[in-house]
Parts: C-alpha cells; sequence; structure tokens
C-alpha cells in the first residue's frame, strides 16, 4: 500500500500543511493547501462550507455506503516561536520526527487520511461500492463537535473515523464536555463599610465548597461525570476599594453516555435553591457557558457548550470492521476510549452515527513545545486507514 514514492508524497503533503499556521478561525491559508493536495492526489471534488470546512470526495463505481473520515485542520497557538528548538512552520524531520504546530493535533493524521483515501481509490481503480470522504475540519479547538454539524448534515456518512491520536489504538468512546456556568448577585459598597453590601465573592466561595461535595455519577467503561472549577471572574475589576457585586465560576463537567442538558444542571440547581432558602442573602443561578468566534470567512460560529459522550459496544459491526481492518494492517490495537473530547461528541454524541477513533502518535504531545509525530507512526497510521477502507468495502 505504502511504497517509498507514497511515503516521500505523504512526508511532502504534511509539510506543506504544516506550513500554513491555522489558529482557530485562520484556516483558510491551510484550506487552500489541503484544496491544492486534494487535486494532487487525485480527488473528484472538494468543497467548502460556511464555516470554511473543506470537505473532499472520492467516488467509487457503484452506490454504497459513504465513510468520513474527520480531522480537525485548526491548532492552537504557538505564543513564543523562539522556545522551540525546532520551527514551528517549516515541517523539517530531525531523527525521524517531523515537527510542527499541528503535526500531532491533527494535521499530521489529517495527511494520513487524505493519502490512504487516495491510494485506496487508485489501487481499487475505484471498483468498490460507496463515497470516501475526507473532512478538514476548523474550530475544532475551541467548539467540538460544533462546525462539524454542517459537515454531517452536508455528506450524511454511514460510518464516521475520528483520527485523533490514539498511539494506533482503536477509541469506541469518550466522556463529552460541558461548561457550567455559576453566577452569583451581589450588592455593591466602599470596602471601608463591607457590612452594607453583600459581596458576590464569599457567597460564590460557598457555593464553590458545596458543589465540591457532589457526588458525581458514574459509567463504567467512562469513569465519573466530574465537576471541576476551571475559572473565577468578579467584578467590578479592579475592585478599587469596592466590594464585589458579580462573581461567576465556571467548571468543567465531564458528561456521561445520555446525559441531557437538563438532567446535568438539576443537581446545581437543587442545590443553589436549598442555599438560598438557608441564606437569603445568597441570590445565584446555573447555566451553560455560550460561545461565539468569527471564522475566516466571515460568518460566526456559535453555540451553547454542551459536547454529549459516546459509547460503542466492542462487538458493534463497525467496530468489528475497523478492528479487522487494522489487524490485517498489521496493526494491534488495544480497544479503549479517548480521555478527552472529539469531534465525535456531534457524529455519535448527537447525530448517532457509528463512530470510532483511529490515529497515529501520542496524544501528550498535543499542544507542547517541539510538537512533533514520528514518519513511521505517521506511515503506519495511514496503513491503518487503508486497512479500514479495505474491511468496510471488502476488498
Amino acid at each position: 500500500m505504502l511504497t517509498t514514492a507514497r511515503e516521500q508524497e505523504l512526508t511532502g503533503v504534511l509539510q506543506d500543511i504544516i506550513r500554513q499556521a491555522s489558529d482557530s478561525g485562520q484556516e483558510e491559508n491551510v484550506v487552500k493547501a489541503i484544496e491544492a493536495n486534494m487535486e494532487k492526489l487525485g480527488f473528484d471534488s472538494w468543497s467548502r462550507d460556511r464555516y470554511g470546512n473543506i470537505i473532499g470526495c472520492i467516488k467509487g463505481n457503484k452506490p454504497g455506503k459513504k465513510i468520513l473520515f474527520d480531522g480537525h485542520i485548526d491548532t492552537v497557538p504557538v505564543p513564543d516561536p523562539s522556545a522551540w528548538t525546532q520551527p514551528p512552520y517549516e515541517g523539517k524531520i530531525v531523527d525521524g520526527k517531523l515537527y510542527g504546530r499541528g503535526t500531532s493535533d491533527m494535521k499530521g493524521q489529517f495527511s494520513a487520511m487524505m493519502a490512504a483515501v487516495s491510494y485506496f481509490a487508485k489501487d481499487t481503480n475505484k471498483d468498490f461500492a460507496g463515497e470516501l470522504y475526507v473532512a478538514g475540519v476548523v474550530h475544532e479547538e475551541i467548539f467540538e463537535g460544533v462546525s462539524a454539524r454542517e459537515i454531517s448534515a452536508a455528506v450524511k456518512p454511514d460510518y464516521v473515523v475520528i483520527g485523533e491520536s490514539s498511539e494506533l489504538n482503536l477509541k469506541i468512546g469518550q466522556r463529552g464536555r460541558a461548561e457550567v456556568v455559576v453566577e452569583t448577585f451581589g450588592k455593591p459598597a466602599h470596602s471601608a463599610n463591607p457590612e452594607k453590601g453583600i459581596n458576590a465573592v464569599y457567597k460564590m466561595a460557598n457555593v464553590i465548597q458545596a458543589i465540591q461535595n457532589l457526588t458525581p455519577p458514574n459509567q463504567g467503561g467512562l469513569g465519573d461525570g466530574i465537576l471541576v472549577l476551571t475559572d473565577i471572574k468578579s467584578s467590578p475589576y479592579p475592585g478599587a476599594s469596592v466590594v464585589p457585586d458579580y462573581c461567576k465560576a465556571t467548571f468543567d463537567r465531564r458528561l456521561l453516555v445520555g446525559e441531557t442538558r437538563e438532567g446535568v444542571l438539576a443537581p446545581v440547581q437543587e442545590l443553589l435553591e436549598k442555599m438560598m432558602k438557608e441564606d437569603s442573602e445568597l441570590n445565584a443561578k446555573v447555566s451553560y457557558a455560550f460561545g461565539k468566534e468569527l471564522c475566516y470567512t466571515g460568518n460566526t460560529i456559535e453555540s451553547e457548550r454542551f459536547f454529549p459522550g459516546w459509547l460503542y459496544d466492542e462487538n458493534d459491526e463497525f467496530v468489528q470492521a475497523a478492528y479487522k481492518g487494522l489487524k490485517e494492517a498489521g496493526i494491534n490495537p488495544e480497544i479503549t476510549q479517548y480521555s478527552f473530547c472529539t469531534n465525535g461528541s456531534h457524529y455519535a454524541g448527537e447525530a448517532g452515527i457509528r463512530t470510532i477513533g483511529f490515529g497515529p502518535s501520542k496524544e501528550n504531545l498535543a499542544h507542547t513545545i517541539d510538537e512533533y509525530i514520528e514518519l513511521e507512526q505517521l506511515f503506519t497510521g495511514a496503513k491503518g486507514y487503508y486497512g479500514i477502507l479495505k474491511s468496510v468495502y471488502g476488498k
């Protein structure tokens, strides 16, 4: 499947897109590079949607199942390039490692997906029943699964492969994620006379302590639906001798399969109602954070920050097909779950599309200084995607 020439071509594709910086909301240049490489790789067609996602397609000679390979092409920023020992946007190769922002998260996987789809179509002379799609997804680092809604609506895939790093293991689920916001409202006063006001931060401190005592739900395989404080702000800021009359705390809530928006907030809401009955000065409410960002297309992407969890049985049809394909590609994967949130929150958690995760490289290389992907991992990942295609389409 991967000749020396193809390995060199795949390496060149990755280097090409690594050279295009693509912070979330600024992905246009990397999309242009992807379009050029899709043309070189022989894709039948490609298009962008209103958020700027790029979707490439190769169709078989007969109608059949649609499979979608999902890889986000936005990255976290590089605050200080001088901290890197290798340039973050050059794609240099040193000791078998290709360095650059996004190599492991996840332009490496995306390049391997494009290559595998291209080579499978060429090797079969498109003699298969179905349609192969590769989606370069924008804004994933900010909104897991939100821009993916546009992709699934356009493609309507039967199967999805998430390419996030899995160290070549097969992922069949993940906890989801929600950002829960708790607000307390007080009464301003001069700090020389604090008794005349109601300090919203003091009230919040009591609320936070009480929330810490809540027992998280648990689900076998995925673990606890933990609720962790990640941010706290008060107003006015800076305080300048004023008792704060407002405080907002944000919590990261890891979601289990089947949890609803209402169900997740219910324990916190009940707790606040109980505390407000006991303290007449406490005024508090709970809700979900709402995000709004500008896409490079000029359109706005926005969503409540609630991204569901998902989990498939090991005996699921698609899981078994993917496992068989990976084994036949010479890979011996463990079947596990992702420890972080992915676009699978939409495909599997919201849309109910059969979804698995598989990707080369290590999870802990994401967002790091001197991020890299080992070329051997890159090539093995491409072989794995090719193997999944062979298994699904019976080739």
